[in-house]
């Protein structure tokens, strides 16, 4: 057994990671609603089951029917029915398709026998006490017979089979979740959550077909998010706790080394153990996950900004510090150093004017460096909407634009909002120019049409009705029934 737990990140909650907290609620609200009420039914109708006549006429057709088959467990079901355990076996009954299609069968029980009323009566009573099958109809089917159902790869994700189960898959996805939602965004991170459990589903569901069992659980879609931290931080060493068998320590390392680490664990615990847990659906995130991350920072024209590190904002030092710390460097000459610290200063108040205009300043000696990037992208995101924030963004980005190595790296949402601010800051060629730019290189973003009409609103109310209506036929097309549109007429 392996497995390895990052000790490096932690999320901010300045800037919390809502959907990992959202698929967790998820997670719990399946397993502790619609699970567990069918567990409670099942519980009570077997509690009436072992009360009733069934267990004396059915558990020695149950074993026979083993033996009849060459069931490799016959040894242990008749030691539980010496045991005189009919809870546990009515549970392994109900796990076998084939018996229980013989149950539902007319020679089961012969009319002409003395216990078929008293077997047909109490089993007519348990069976109505039986609730709607919530767990297996959602969860992924390894029947030999059973038609592929895609619905349940993606179902499948999120049940579980035991309270442990569940926490387990839900630490793990805290841990290694919260860094990735960061560098993604929401929208992308769900994405490849998703496509992550689909691909645990689809390998398991190869390696495990016609073994008669089901499989369920977040553990594919979680393995997929540990092959995406892997591969977003490479070479940045990352302090892991690890466990090997019985050895457990700390080290630092490679995040990329972890990778083919996990893969190789679950090649051998698969090899090794049973079918109790799905190790294949663990290895099928894992590969689905870093293939990915991979063919996004390939594909992505800017890279990912990845989360920062213990080694950026150390636990011990607070703002004032790495504020006196960096002003301190800075009056030395070691611009560079002072760098680090204006960034940890940044990090731990996001929303700092003074902080993040230092950070930007020094990090534009050094116009081709991340920290440049960086700082500007955090600038453009601050919440405030007061004149002071706008003519901040409104300097700052004019200042990017012309330091920027190899060239500025707006995403589209910056963009979007960017030109909708400038538009209220009445900087008109600036808005004007970035609407542009958002229409040219994301032509189906979901804002460009808000955005258009928000500049025209803007130069409408500033008496700039000709510069307006110019830009009205785009609008009609973008937003053919928005107010601005309607307020050009």
């Amino acid at each position: 057994m392996f497995y390895a737990i990052p000790l490096e990140h932690r999320p901010s909650w300045r800037n919390p990671p809502w959907m990992t907290v959202l698929l967790i609620l998820v997670n719990m609200m399946v397993f502790w609603g619609p699970q567990r009420s069918e567990e409670n039914a099942r519980d009570r109708a077997a509690t009436f089951y072992v009360a009733s006549p069934l267990p004396a006429i059915e558990v020695p057709r149950f074993v026979a029917w083993l033996e009849e088959t060459g069931d490799k467990h016959l040894k242990q079901a008749r030691a539980l029915q010496k045991a005189g355990n009919h809870r546990m076996l009515l549970r392994w009954m109900e796990q076998e398709d084939d018996f229980q299609q013989r149950v539902k069968a007319p020679g089961f029980m012969p009319q002409e026998d003395p216990q078929y009323a008293d077997w047909k009566t109490a089993r007519s009573q348990y069976e109505a006490r039986l609730p709607a099958p919530f767990t297996r109809k959602w969860a992924q089917s390894y029947a030999k017979d059973a038609e592929p159902d895609p619905v349940t790869w993606l179902t499948a994700t999120f049940l579980h089979g035991s309270t442990g189960h569940l926490i387990g898959n839900m630490v793990f996805l805290f841990l290694f979740g919260f860094s990735v939602e960061l560098a993604l965004g929401r929208g992308w991170y769900l994405a490849f959550y998703l496509l992550g459990g689909l691909g645990g589903s689809l390998l398991a569901g190869w390696a495990y077909a016609g073994t008669g069992s089901y499989g369920l659980g977040a553990s594919g879609a979680v393995s997929a998010l540990m092959g995406m931290y892997a591969v977003l931080y490479r070479l940045r060493r990352v302090r892991f706790f690890y466990q090997l068998f019985f050895y457990f320590n700390y080290v630092t390392a490679p995040a990329l080394l972890l990778l083919p680490a996990w893969i190789a664990n679950e090649l051998l615990q698969h090899w090794l153990s049973g079918q109790g847990v799905a190790y294949m659906a663990h290895l099928g995130g894992l590969v689905t996950g870093a293939s990915l991350m991979a063919l996004t920072m390939l594909l992505r024209k800017k890279p990912l900004e990845v989360p920062v590190t213990q080694d950026d904002v150390k636990e011990d030092d607070g703002f004032d510090a790495h504020v006196a710390h960096a002003q301190r460097l800075a009056q030395g000459m070691q611009f560079e150093k002072a760098l680090s610290q204006w960034r940890a200063a940044a990090q731990l108040r996001p929303q700092d004017q003074p902080a993040l205009s230092a950070w930007f300043k020094t990090a534009s000696l050094w116009p081709n460096s991340e920290d440049f990037h960086r700082s500007a992208r955090r600038i453009f995101r601050l919440q405030a909407h007061d004149a002071q924030t706008l003519d901040f963004q409104h300097t700052s980005y004019c200042t990017y634009l012309d330091k920027a190595k190899p060239g500025a790296r707006l995403q589209p949402e910056d963009m979007a909002r960017l030109s909708r601010r400038f538009a209220r800051a009445q900087q008109w060629g600036d808005a004007e120019k970035l609407f542009n730019a958002l229409h040219k290189t994301a032509p189906t973003h979901p804002e460009l049409g808000d955005t258009l009409g928000m500049l025209v609103s803007a130069l409408c109310q500033a008496g700039r009705r000709e510069q307006a209506a110019a830009l009205g036929p785009q609008l009609e097309q973008l937003a053919p029934g928005s107010a601005a549109l309607r307020g050009l007429r």
